[in-house]
């Protein structure tokens, strides 16, 4: 069973608690947790393209640490001096990965908000609060794959008369590059100011307007609800008993790992790859009814 399929309430409080505990938790063990899971989820969903992304984005998590250690001076374990003469601490660099796997784990997070999140579930949840917010959202969402669908087009066209980025000089591909971002970019602003006006002549904005649904909350959404709420539990008892809380600065400095401090983070891991067990769960079992027909 996907997980887009149940209630967009339920798809919303599972990413805002993964990205929001993503963004809280700053202890080694925890941050690790976040970005597996977020890894394993991501390419559950967008299959080799999120693989590929991902494994893109650890250079990135090494190149901000080595930056991030060069122009931030604490710790007082020192490694080595950086071409300016600044001393280049352990700890620094820690935690200067430790932000970037961080900031990793929330743009995996984010390609399976895109992948769970269609422009419908964004209606359905905003368009009461504010439709505005609403129409916005729903624009985004539906825009992001048809902006890499039009991409691919514009590419394709200016291929076949010698003008795509990967043709010509080095200046010459820079500059058919600017081309195509210059024609993608005119084509969104004015992609967006179509929809909106689209959206408006039939009344979205106006108060009182009601709207289709084919969600109902039932009962296999109400036993997620409690599970989820049951980890998130447990997962804050860990926070209320200090094992989340580590120091970088002078030292590094956590407390001790005692057999609870597992239970924290089994229950964390859990929280976190529950939609994906779930999904799998679902597969196995229709796997087995279709060996059985």
């Amino acid at each position: 069973m996907r997980f887009d399929s149940y209630h967009p309430a339920i798809n919303l409080i599972y990413f805002v608690s993964a990205i929001g505990l993503a963004l809280s938790f700053n202890h080694p063990v925890f941050v690790a947790v976040s970005y597996v899971c977020a890894f394993a989820y991501s390419v559950k969903l967008n299959g080799k393209k999120a693989l590929i992304f991902n494994l893109c984005l650890i250079p990135f998590i090494v190149l901000y640490s080595l930056i991030y250690s060069s122009y931030n001076h604490f710790g007082v374990t020192n490694i080595r001096q950086n071409f300016i003469g600044n001393e280049i601490t352990l700890e620094s660099v820690i935690y200067g990965l430790v932000i970037g796997v961080i900031a990793a784990s929330v743009i995996m997070y984010m390609s399976c908000v895109f992948a769970v999140f269609s422009s419908d579930k964004v209606v359905y949840l905003f368009g009461k609060i504010s439709p505005k917010l609403s129409l916005f959202l729903s624009i985004v969402l539906r825009s992001a794959p048809r902006i890499k669908k039009y991409a691919g087009r514009i590419n394709t066209a200016q291929k076949g008369i010698g003008m795509s980025p990967s043709q010509g000089s080095l200046f010459m591909r820079f500059k058919n590059a600017c081309r195509l971002i210059s024609v993608l970019i005119t084509w969104v602003l004015e992609n967006f100011v179509e929809s909106a006006q689209s959206m408006k002549c039939r009344g979205y904005s106006l108060k009182g307007r009601t709207a289709f649904s084919i969600y109902r909350f039932d009962n296999r959404d109400r036993s997620f609800v409690v599970t989820i709420f049951l980890l998130l539990t447990i997962t804050g008892a860990g926070w209320a008993l200090d094992q989340t809380g580590i120091y970088y600065d002078p030292k590094i400095i956590m407390n001790d790992v005692t057999p609870l401090s597992y239970l924290f983070y089994a229950a964390y891991a859990a929280l976190l790859l529950l939609p994906m067990i779930l999904q799998i769960a679902g597969e196995l079992k229709y796997k087995r009814l279709i060996n059985e027909v």
